[in-house]
């Protein structure tokens, strides 16, 4: 039988070696008076996990703003990429404008050359002129088509058509009974003087233009002359050669444009009969 001082002296030495084994007893202190060396390290312990959740949290925000710096990222990527796209259409546009505007100076400077040579051989052209009491102004019955004015102006003939009896308002379309006025004046003109110069000469009031297509006078009365030009070429009235077109926007008003009625009057067209004669073949 164990004596009962070596019985408690077991127990205690099996306590002790439970609570090393378990980490959950009490140490003695060292004598060196330092914590117990389990009571340290569960603090150290503590300490690293509080570090790693800090880490944790700190790795998730900058994953987080990662993400939103991402996406502002593609946004401006998207953006730039639009505004790119943009640009080299408005450049495109641009270019389409200039090619346009430089074919329009080339235009009208070609009709400004050939009006100006029509001139220029007319007055030095002996006795081709027109006068007022010159039979063959006598005999033009296109006074008898109604519309149609003839008037004597220097060397030429103009005859007058109301514009708004030929196009569509603002426009070089032209209106039902347009094509038929013209052609009936034309043919009365080719019958009459079959061998002169032919000008087609489109006039309008001083009213500003709301069309793209035609941004001046200039551009909407060319543009009706071409019309008109190109009618009696298709129809073989006159022969192309024969023909020339201008298109003098406001610049020429027969009366002032203060009222209705003058601007009325002043949109019109005008077949011109030049003392010249077209060049033989």
């Amino acid at each position: 039988m164990i004596p009962a001082k070596a019985f408690r002296a077991s127990l205690a030495i099996g306590f002790v070696l439970l609570a090393l084994v378990s980490g959950c007893g009490r140490l003695v202190y060292k004598p060196n008076g330092q914590q117990p060396l389990a009571a340290a390290q569960q603090q150290q312990m503590q300490l690293l996990a509080q570090q790693s959740q800090e880490y944790q949290t700190r790795a998730q925000s900058l994953d987080k703003d990662n993400q939103e710096l991402e996406s502002l990222l593609a946004q401006s990527r998207q953006k730039v990429q639009l505004l790119t796209d943009e640009i080299e259409a408005t450049r495109g546009q641009l270019r389409d404008t200039t090619d346009q505007l430089l074919a329009l100076r080339t235009d009208n400077s070609d009709l400004r050359n050939k009006t100006t040579s029509l001139l220029a051989s007319a007055q030095q052209r002996a006795g081709a002129e027109i006068r007022a009491n010159n039979s063959m102004l006598k005999n033009l019955a296109i006074a008898d088509i109604p519309g149609a004015t003839v008037r004597q102006d220097g060397d030429v003939v103009r005859v007058e058509i109301a514009g708004d009896q030929l196009f569509m308002p603002g426009s070089p379309y032209l209106k039902d009974g347009g094509q038929q006025l013209i052609l009936s004046v034309a043919t009365e003109l080719s019958s009459k003087f079959p061998e002169q110069m032919i000008g087609i000469e489109g006039h309008t009031d001083d009213s500003p233009t709301h069309s793209q297509q035609f941004p001046s006078n200039h551009h909407l009365s060319s543009a009706q002359a071409i019309a008109a030009y190109n009618l009696l070429v298709q129809q073989r009235i006159f022969a192309a050669a024969q023909l020339f077109v201008v298109g003098h926007g406001a610049n020429h008003p027969l009366v002032s444009n203060a009222t209705d009625s003058g601007k009325a009057r002043n949109r019109r067209l005008e077949l011109v009969v030049y003392p010249e004669r077209v060049a033989s073949r």
